[in-house]
């Protein structure tokens, strides 16, 4: 995975970050796949898509502000949604995109559905990978339990020994190699010559400290109303419920509804199933 070509690119944020993405060539004539990754993740969890569609689509996978190759935000406080839709705002802007399939892995999940919400004439198709407008609580308190703890590792082999401690559940199936292949997507080689996560340990600080109030996101869901939206869910997943995947369905007549078996938060978009969906939605605005 990974071995297509791309180029390194960036933008600048509003407040004066240079946010970095990769730009996998493509048709010009279609619109492209811009590829949000989740909280602690980067475009390199996105080669699996690369792989798949690339050449036949232009692809651009963003690193959100604080992860892998952009600046880290000068304050923690902006470490929000309604900022990383600014800050894709601003790319949308100097790319000059018009139309794009956005691709938004758990929290990239989230910024697609608000950013289509207040622009939906520039969106060709939503993939919503393992997110939806209600998150389970469960879920969420697993996720606090890990972010910004800043651990470190001597091998990469006790990195992926570290994953597999911690997300077994998410991924029953996977084998060493699996193990190793995500640690590399996860993590970097840090100064100090140990392995450590490719995002800045201060993101933890606002997703610590919720809002009182939860902001509702169902009236955001439903905005998507005119436009192809692929909602995937893993059949494992304590982000994502069954649930609120039924009523996802329900609520909106355009939304093809796809469990990925054996997998939980968040379904890695090389499962067969995943691709085979996403192939799907891209014949609907091919």
């Amino acid at each position: 995975m990974g071995d297509q070509a791309y180029r390194d690119g960036s933008w600048q944020s509003g407040d004066g970050l240079t946010l970095h993405f990769r730009d996998y060539p493509g048709r010009d004539d279609r619109p492209l796949i811009l590829c949000i990754p989740g909280l602690t993740r980067n475009v390199r969890d996105f080669e699996p898509v690369a792989e798949a569609f690339a050449g036949e689509w232009r692809i651009i996978c963003v690193d959100l502000r604080g992860r892998g190759k952009s600046d880290y935000a000068k304050d923690a406080a902006s470490y929000t949604p309604a900022q990383y839709v600014q800050d894709i705002a601003a790319l949308f802007e100097q790319e000059k995109l018009e139309r794009v399939v956005a691709v938004g892995t758990s929290l990239g999940g989230i910024v697609s559905m608000l950013w289509a919400a207040q622009t939906p004439e520039r969106f060709a198709g939503v993939v919503l990978n393992d997110i939806g407008p209600t998150i389970e609580e469960e879920g969420l308190a697993r996720i606090r339990d890990y972010v910004g703890q800043g651990r470190s590792f001597p091998t990469w082999m006790h990195a992926a020994r570290a994953l597999r401690e911690t997300n077994l559940l998410a991924y029953p199936d996977y084998a060493t190699q699996d193990w190793l292949r995500l640690a590399k997507r996860l993590m970097v080689v840090g100064g100090s010559g140990r392995i450590t996560f490719d995002y800045d340990m201060r993101i933890a600080e606002p997703f610590s400290d919720p809002p009182a109030e939860p902001f509702d996101m169902w009236p955001v869901y439903a905005k998507l109303d005119d436009t192809p939206v692929l909602a995937l869910r893993g059949e494992l997943s304590d982000i994502l419920s069954h649930e609120t995947l039924a009523r996802m369905e329900r609520e909106l007549p355009n939304v093809d509804a796809v469990t990925v078996p054996r997998v939980g938060h968040a379904p890695t978009l090389e499962e067969p199933e995943a691709q085979a969906a996403i192939a799907r939605l891209l014949g609907k605005v091919a």
